[in-house]
């Protein structure tokens, strides 16, 4: 299994739902505002990255963090849609459902 933030065991799997957290912080993020708050289903996992928010803000060295790619259904995200919409979310931008 990947290792996870901090180098520990990734917090999730694939098949795991999750939700984004909702924030607004006021500095750079990586989450698209559209899928703040809504809940997912994790596809894919990729190796740990540094956390893009952490580089932006001059944090060196920046946190890494596992990299999700999370599917959502597009009728959640937008009302409507048969489709899905992946998204690569850093893993301290999820939380279990």
């Amino acid at each position: 299994m990947p290792e996870g933030a901090f180098g520990g065991p990734a917090a999730f799997a694939v098949g795991d739902r999750v939700r984004v957290r909702a924030g607004d912080p006021d500095h750079h993020t990586r989450v698209p505002r559209y899928v703040r708050g809504q809940e997912g289903e994790i596809v894919l996992m990729y190796d740990a990255w540094p956390l893009p928010d952490d580089r932006a803000r001059g944090i060196d060295p920046p946190r890494v963090e596992t990299v999700y790619v999370v599917r959502f259904a597009a009728r959640d995200l937008w009302g409507t849609g048969r489709h899905t919409v992946a998204v690569d979310l850093w893993e301290s931008y999820l939380e279990p459902c």
